[in-house]
């Protein structure tokens, strides 16, 4: 297989997330962008003139996404438009061939999901999402240990999305920010995919373990109300209006080998950010929140360490590398590597790391935990995305940014 030396991307959705990778694909020699799409005509030309004052070629700029994936020179397009609009685009662009990255956000309808992986197993075109904490320092580190059976067999992950956006979410309407909607109108686990992503390469999903069924339940929706309040006074239009996402949403989900996995979403409430990462096996723990980690038969009697001196001895290779290249990117250097993953896969024609079945399961984690909590928190059945592939599924392709398997000489090379 020829790998190509440059590769083409063209950046649909130019909101602040949009405009924040497409400054990280300018610091990339190997990657062009002939063309930015985005319905406003502000973004749009911002995006313009961040192509041009980048040193790069003029990027000719659209507002209708379908014109962009009409030319014959665009390789893949990063999709960082709203969230419900992120499978449309996706399937479109695998249609005209092109590779898909889609940014984070859960679906809206089960069928978006599987109409993604019935689009790439037709088309042969990859649809990666672009979960960046799936490159993550730390999660990095961990999955590394996992992968070296420092934690024995696993039998218990949680994670989340813990971060205050009251300010954001309830500015939304001013600030053309799609969050708002989604939390004025609906109520599930909007964005489990910060923390699910890195669990799932974990515990192997689609490739020799799966999602089965989970079960959500929501709190009452008080913080937004409550901060408006207390910033524009209580009749303030804004503090009167009826939030139908609750404050705390948590989800618990039973896999196919045992493990159970428990995802929060806490982000209208005053807190400090975290994806409340815990890792448990047999041998031990690894917990996000203290930087704590304990291995039986290592770590002092019931007494945590400091996962410092884990993360050093445990560094996995992908982040060896980035340091002493330089770190550079947004999110702490996660961006960057995480665009670097879905830039490669499209230069040298492979499947991407992460991959349409992941794509499309943790997308769906939205939606089902909304109906789990329509019923009442009752149990829902995950669908099984690879129609049972996943019972003997071979890793991935192997490559730099593979999180199948840890080769050193893979990513050196």
């Amino acid at each position: 297989m020829q790998t190509e030396s440059k590769v083409k991307l063209g950046v649909i959705g130019l909101g602040a997330r949009g405009k924040g990778l497409l400054h990280n694909l300018l610091v990339m020699d190997d990657v062009e962008i002939p063309a930015v799409c985005d319905p406003y005509e502000d973004r749009l030309q911002k995006a313009l003139d961040i192509v041009t004052e980048a040193g790069r070629p003029k990027a000719e700029g659209y507002s209708d996404y379908k014109q962009l994936l009409a030319r014959g020179d665009i390789q893949g397009v990063i999709i960082a438009t709203t969230w419900i609009t992120h499978a449309e685009i996706a399937i479109a662009a695998m249609k005209a061939g092109k590779y898909a990255g889609i940014e984070v956000g859960g679906a809206a309808a089960l069928e978006e999901c599987w109409e993604l992986v019935r689009t790439s197993e037709q088309t042969g075109v990859p649809c990666m999402l672009l979960e960046n904490c799936c490159y993550g320092r730390e999660e990095l580190a961990v999955l590394h240990m996992v992968k070296q059976g420092l934690f024995g067999e696993l039998i218990h992950c949680q994670c989340g999305y813990e971060h205050d956006l009251r300010s954001e979410v309830a500015l939304g309407e001013q600030n053309r920010h799609n969050r708002f909607s989604n939390y004025l109108h609906r109520n599930g686990e909007l964005y489990p995919i910060h923390g699910l992503g890195p669990v799932s390469k974990m515990l192997n999903m689609n490739r020799g373990n799966r999602l089965v069924t989970l079960t959500s339940m929501s709190s009452k929706a008080r913080g937004i109300r409550q901060w408006a309040t207390d910033k524009f006074g209580e009749n303030d239009p804004l503090a009167k209006k009826e939030f139908a996402q609750g404050d705390i949403v948590t989800t618990m989900i039973k896999c196919a080998g045992g493990e159970t996995i428990s995802i929060v979403h806490d982000t209208t409430l005053p807190r400090p950010y975290s994806r409340a990462g815990r890792v448990q096996g047999t041998k031990g723990l690894w917990m996000e929140d203290n930087n704590s980690i304990h291995i039986e038969g290592r770590s002092p009697l019931h007494k945590w360490e400091s996962f410092d001196g884990y993360r050093e001895e445990y560094e996995h290779p992908i982040w060896k590398q980035f340091l002493r290249d330089g770190v550079q990117g947004g999110h702490g250097g996660m961006d960057h590597l995480v665009l670097r993953a879905f830039a490669e896969s499209v230069k040298n024609g492979t499947d991407t790391p992460i991959d349409v079945y992941d794509t499309a399961v943790w997308m769906a984690i939205t939606v089902l935990s909304e109906d789990s909590i329509a019923l009442g928190s009752a149990p829902v059945s995950i669908p099984d995305f690879t129609k049972g592939q996943w019972i003997n599924r071979a890793p991935g392709p192997a490559g730099r940014y593979m999180l199948d398997r840890v080769d050193e000489s893979l990513i050196n090379g």
